[in-house]
């Protein structure tokens, strides 16, 4: 859930932006007006994983508002992280409603596919204050909130692992390799990537055109010099106990006892859980070795969002299931059945979520986390030069050299 690749002129987005809905006790206008013989058709997009809790989600819409119309809901697997380039393809044949990656919702606006949320306060009243402002584009709510873990943080199995062990990634490294284990984290995606980067004085972030970035990676002077981080990374692709896995690797790897720990999100709990059982264990991330310092790995904090298309037939409606989804009682059902927290003020504070390890370490995280704002242009370039380390350097390209091409092609117009 964490890429976007789409380029918006400076004076269109200027345009866009100065040219989205709870539930109330009154019906939409539009159902008002809607006879028996009339059907609602509504496309709603989701994670391929969430199918059997929104089967039950819209279940409980439809029974909530039987008689008011007939409705045609249909439910399209589509990923969170790429909703906005699947969307931008044919906006006013794009879904109704719609899940998404917070990181996605400047775009989205710009684009006209979002509109103010009607019942602003309400929504901001139910919700976390950091849901509520990834949602938000200045001071403007666009999106309602549906989860606030959208973050990464340590899985370790603690039957290799003490307490004071997964404080150190270097010690964590060790011991896998001493049992022919493997610690695991993508580093195919900047996302992941970021951690390294995020707690030593260098930056990166968007400009304030809201479009390309700026980045000091590659810095050559301050108490932590990129190259610093560089050779960091590079002592560890060399680490017999360290593979870089995305999702699917990682949890294959669980489950086989290859790999025994991890960097990875809330939406994988229940699955390493049930392979590890007791061993379970999460924590924030641990601290690595750079410069002959040791750095807290940092994390971006994510929150996913349900957007109603401007485009939408029947947007009233839409808007109405956009608000079931995310009303409190299926925040509940959701951090039940997919273990994910919730951005619902009274659902995360239960004694329910706060016993759940997996919130705990990611609120544990929190404290070196920060909201993903960035543009387009920062991915493929932290992609190409962590693939050339991890292949052992073979193009012979100084660190520094390799560092300064990323930055170029991170805050590329």
């Amino acid at each position: 859930m964490k890429k976007i690749n789409l380029w918006f002129p400076p004076l269109l987005l200027a345009v866009l932006l100065s040219g989205c809905q709870s539930k109330s006790a009154e019906p939409p206008a539009e159902a008002q007006h809607t006879s028996d013989s009339d059907t609602v058709n509504l496309t709603l997009w989701g994670a391929e994983e969430d199918e059997e809790l929104l089967r039950q989600i819209i279940s409980g819409f439809e029974e909530e508002y039987r008689g008011q119309a007939e409705f045609n809901i249909t439910y399209s697997p589509q990923s969170e992280s790429h909703c906005t380039d699947a969307l931008m393809g044919d906006l006013e044949q794009g879904a109704d409603v719609f899940a998404f990656a917070d990181d996605q919702l400047n775009t989205l606006v710009a684009a006209g596919a979002l509109e103010p949320v009607e019942n602003a306060e309400a929504v901001k009243k139910a919700n976390l204050p950091e849901a509520v402002l990834a949602a938000s584009v200045n001071d403007t709510l666009y999106a309602l909130p549906l989860t606030a873990d959208n973050g990464y943080f340590l899985y370790y199995n603690k039957n290799y692992f003490s307490q004071e062990d997964i404080r150190s990634l270097d010690r964590m490294l060790d011991i896998a390799a001493e049992n022919e284990k493997k610690v695991s984290m993508e580093w195919s995606s900047g996302w992941y990537v970021y951690s390294f980067f995020g707690n030593t004085g260098l930056g990166v972030g968007l400009n304030d055109d809201g479009i390309t970035n700026y980045c000091t990676w590659n810095a050559t002077d301050g108490e932590i010099r990129g190259i610093d981080v560089a050779r960091a990374m590079v002592s560890m692709a060399a680490h017999p106990g360290f593979v870089s896995a995305d999702d699917a690797g990682f949890l294959e790897g669980v489950r086989n006892d290859s790999i025994i720990a991890g960097v990875n999100g809330v939406w994988n709990a229940v699955a390493v859980e049930e392979a590890w059982g007791s061993a379970f264990g999460a924590a924030r991330l641990p601290a690595y070795t750079c410069a002959g310092k040791q750095v807290q790995m940092a994390s971006f904090s994510g929150y996913k969002l349900i957007g109603v298309n401007a485009y939408s037939r029947h947007r009233e409606w839409a808007a109405r299931l956009a608000e079931w989804i995310t009303n409190e009682e299926n925040q509940e059902l959701r951090f039940r059945m997919r273990g994910q927290g919730p951005s619902n003020i009274s659902v995360a504070s239960s004694q329910e979520v706060s016993d759940s390890p997996a919130i705990a370490a990611l609120l544990e995280q929190s404290e070196f986390s920060g909201l993903q704002r960035i543009g387009g242009n920062f991915w493929d370039p932290v992609s190409a030069f962590t693939a050339n380390i991890l292949a052992g350097n073979p193009s012979g390209k100084s660190l520094q050299d390799q560092l300064d091409t990323m930055v170029e092609g991170i805050v590329a117009p």
